[in-house]
């Protein structure tokens, strides 16, 4: 190893504890079904054209009159860039600049769901519901960075959750109908940062990476929901949920700690995920025979992700995130007894405020949105979605104080856009 990539190794491990990224609750999946992705999910918690609506509304459940059953799977493909990339480190005896070839730190993911609702009377409907509201993937190459140590603020980060709701609904009379559900959270993360720049030897501390973290864990959420239909053709839905902060166990490792006299392993420790929590209003409107529109607007509270920290109180990093708004529009156009057509777009605004980084790339973003509907028979229907999401570049800028008299300064462009495949199937008892 130079001289160079020693000093960059060592000086910015130890400000890792500043710099360091995790994503594990920065990117929202929305990928509860095939049929609300082919409109953007505009109207999602109040149309209720098959079980998925489980997902975004519980109330929603009372406008079904017979069992219903509905599992599909999406896939989501990033193509996510970081480009334009440069590390500097400034000290007293200068500036030294070091370029970064670009990467391509995109994935595929697969994300499956199932529901089932039972209406019980004419009043009570129950449901249960498996899927994923969180989740990410991005992997930067082996070797990232070349002679320069630019993985420490790359890496790996892989995020998994699954919801597992159950749900009752109450049908207060013919306009109102109210919901409320229990959701069992889990996830799980794997997270790796300046792999093989440890300075410590594996063989004391069982890796050879800065941060080696390999967590997962439980943690117990709600919502409330309620729809509010004016007559057959026009409906409205709002909802509530309230989403835990997830505490993970399992190995962790966080070598700069190291460097500040404190413990590196802190396997013995859990770490702090909090979740945000999300509101939706969604309206529907079928205009005549053939055609319908509907639309929602969803608030998620990021700001309360403000620093991802240790129960043994290890700040691991303070962000700086804002609250995100989705706003979506979408029309179904009713072919006839065997095809139903949806399109949609949403603008979806980034968490992310002040602070950026290449481990998280982020954006607003657009969604452009289309799907069909196939009825099989009578009772049955397979769905397709289709979305383009489409990112803007964003200029990133991450400081770390090396010491007293040192700065390390990373900057790059990263832009992340994504195509989202949905299907699924439903069918009605």
């Amino acid at each position: 190893m130079s001289v160079n990539k020693r000093f960059l190794t060592v000086s910015i491990a130890a400000a890792l504890v500043s710099s360091f990224n995790v994503q594990a609750a920065g990117f929202q999946l929305n990928s509860q079904s095939a049929t609300g992705l082919g409109r953007a999910f505009s109207g999602d918690a109040v149309i209720a054209d098959n079980a998925s609506v489980v997902a975004k509304n519980a109330a929603a459940m009372a406008l079904f009159d017979r069992p219903a059953m509905s599992l599909g799977l999406t896939v989501i493909d990033t193509d996510i860039k970081v480009k334009n990339t440069s590390l500097a480190i400034t000290s007293p005896l200068g500036t030294q600049s070091f370029g970064v070839n670009d990467a391509s730190i995109g994935g595929v993911s697969y994300v499956p769901n199932i529901y089932y609702i039972h209406p019980i009377n004419e009043k009570i409907a129950v449901g249960a519901s498996l899927y994923s509201n969180f989740g990410t993937l991005t992997e930067f190459p082996n070797g990232y960075g070349g002679a320069v140590p630019s993985d420490i603020f790359g890496g790996t980060t892989e995020v998994k959750s699954l919801n597992l709701g159950l749900s009752a609904s109450y049908r207060l009379n013919k306009q109102l109908s109210l919901g409320a559900g229990i959701d069992v959270i889990y996830g799980s993360g794997k997270f790796t940062r300046g792999r093989g720049l440890s300075p410590l030897p594996s063989s004391v501390t069982g890796t050879s990476d800065l941060v080696d973290i390999d967590a997962d864990g439980f943690a117990l959420g709600f919502n409330l929901g309620s729809v509010f239909e004016v007559d057959d053709n026009n409906r409205f839905g709002l909802t509530y949920r309230f989403s835990p902060t997830l505490e993970a166990k399992g190995d962790m490792t966080y070598i700069p700690n190291a460097s500040l006299g404190k413990p590196y392993d802190l396997s013995g420790e859990k770490l702090k995920m909090p979740l945000p929590d999300m509101a939706e209003f969604s309206g529907f409107h079928k205009l005549n025979d053939k055609f319908a529109i509907h639309y929602s607007i969803q608030w998620i509270g990021w700001s309360s992700f403000d620093k991802l920290e240790t129960t043994g109180g290890t700040v691991i990093k303070d962000y700086e995130w804002q609250d995100g708004w989705h706003y979506a529009i979408g029309g179904t156009y009713y072919l006839n007894n065997d095809w139903t057509l949806r399109a949609g777009y949403m603008h979806d605004t980034s968490a992310q405020d002040q602070m950026t980084s290449i481990s998280v790339p982020d954006s607003d973003r657009n969604w452009i949105s289309g799907g069909f509907t196939y009825h099989l028979d009578s009772k049955s229907n397979i769905d397709f979605g289709l979305t383009y999401l489409m990112g803007k570049d964003v200029d990133v800028k991450e400081q770390s104080a090396l010491s007293t008299t040192t700065l390390g300064t990373l900057t790059a462009t990263t832009r992340a856009n994504a195509w989202l495949y949905g299907i699924q199937y439903s069918r009605s008892f």
